[in-house]
């Protein structure tokens, strides 16, 4: 199921990124300990009660040179395009502005709910600053404070109302899903093509043809797939042609939906800090992952040069060290239906489960073999560990003490389940807990 999308929209200096952090709580300063992860924070997944959802601070996409108005008007307007719920966010210290004004007669133009929140709101004597703000005729205003963290609750409950309703989608378990994400023109609608034989997907030399996801079912030797087409930036005004992080957005819904995520990269320009920001949310999400170095025919190689390429993939995404690499062409269709090999393999990996007596030898073996430091005086002592979930992969470790659990030894561990048990292409999770 495709999770709601909220955004948050306001004129500069009205507290949109100490919201949008407050939000997100932790979760954000979780996935920047992920090396090689970029973040610049403009867009995370967020959660409240029983509701996930992915978050947008409009604030931090840069529109370039455009004047003041204009830039508002820009960030409001991907609001209205992309959110299911947006959140006005007013400054309560400073009334109501002709700023503010202009994003609202930007927002009467949506059909989509807006709640208004006033911010700076720091105490509860405060409360008498919002109501000039019903003025701009949105209903209640919430009241809330960023820098103390008051009122989210309530707005948050509001968000989470405003929800649309979805349907669970049908999962048909013989199906593998999977996704094609990257930047605009690296070729992803073109991969489509080659996969396909033919032109179901309208291609075009302009950066942002596709406008958005597209599911095409096909059957390769006999396994049924479910092939997403993501959409990079809309051609729609300069801020879509000029603001390459819009397509990250276009690429969340599609990755939520999918058991495999093709990366993919353009051979012809390299890697580009855009990349692997995109395959951060690919990896934050549990999914199996192939990276597609796409356009290789055009590429002036020599007998080093794939080798070269390979490094610099592994050391520019050291959190996806698991996810297998391809060299295609979807111009000659070079390689592009081994694909449907490789993508069948990590859902297989994905969807893996290890009975619990062949999980605790392979275990054991490692902690025989390379036994936990000690950590002032006191070690590392692993008792059990099973399997909880699948896609990813995840399991629970039982220990004297988690904490004494520290980085470098879980990534040991981890290391161990892949020589022994494979895992290429998915990410696998190690949750450790005290023994009862």
């Amino acid at each position: 199921m495709t999770k709601p999308t909220v955004a948050i929209v306001g004129r500069p200096n009205v507290g949109k990124s100490t919201i949008f952090n407050r939000i997100v709580g932790e979760r954000i300063s979780i996935v920047e300990d992920v090396a090689g992860v970029t973040r610049d924070r403009i867009y995370s997944s967020a959660d409240w009660l029983s509701h996930e959802f992915n978050l947008i601070d409009t604030g931090g996409i840069d529109i370039g040179d455009e004047p003041f108005l204009e830039q508002i008007r820009a960030q409001a307007e991907i609001a209205i395009d992309e959110a299911d719920v947006i959140v006005f966010l007013v400054n309560g210290r400073e009334g109501v502005t002709d700023a503010d004004e202009q994003v609202a007669k930007i927002l009467y133009k949506t059909k989509k709910p807006v709640v208004l929140a006033v911010n700076k709101v720091d105490n509860p004597d405060m409360k008498e600053m919002i109501y000039d703000f019903y003025a701009l005729g949105f209903g209640d205003p919430y009241p809330i404070s960023g820098s103390h963290g008051l009122g989210l609750g309530d707005l948050l409950d509001k968000v989470a109302e405003s929800f649309p309703e979805t349907e669970e989608e049908i999962i048909e378990d013989d199906v593998i899903r999977f996704s094609l994400i990257g930047r605009p023109n690296v070729g992803k609608s073109s991969l489509v093509n080659a996969f396909l034989g033919e032109d179901r997907v309208i291609v075009s030399e302009v950066a942002g043809t596709t406008r958005d996801a597209i599911d095409t079912s096909y059957v390769h030797d006999g396994q049924k797939y479910k092939i997403i087409d993501t959409a990079g930036m809309r051609k729609k005004g300069k801020v879509y042609e000029n603001t390459e992080k819009y397509s990250v957005l276009r690429a969340l819904k599609a990755i939520d939906r999918s058991d495999v995520v093709l990366i993919v990269i353009n051979g012809e320009e390299g890697i580009r800090e855009q990349d692997k920001r995109i395959a951060g949310y690919a990896e934050e999400a549990g999914k199996g992952v192939l990276i597609v170095v796409n356009k290789w025919d055009a590429v002036v190689k020599d007998d080093k040069t794939m080798n070269k390429f390979t490094t610099d993939i592994r050391e520019n995404f050291l959190f996806l060290d698991y996810a297998p690499i391809a060299f295609v062409s979807a111009k000659t269709k070079q390689r592009v239906q081994s694909l449907f090999e490789k993508v069948t393999k990590i859902s297989e990996n994905h969807a893996l489960r290890i009975q619990s007596s062949v999980l605790n030898e392979v275990v054991e073996d490692a902690v025989a073999r390379n036994p936990a430091p000690t950590s002032k005086g006191r070690r590392l002592r692993i008792y059990y560990a099973t399997q909880v979930a699948v896609k990813p992969p995840t399991f629970v470790v039982f220990v004297n003490e988690p904490e004494l659990m520290h980085f470098s030894y879980e990534r040991f561990l981890q290391n161990r389940l892949r020589e022994s048990f494979g895992f290429e292409g998915t990410p696998i999770r190690l949750i450790t807990r005290a023994r009862s």
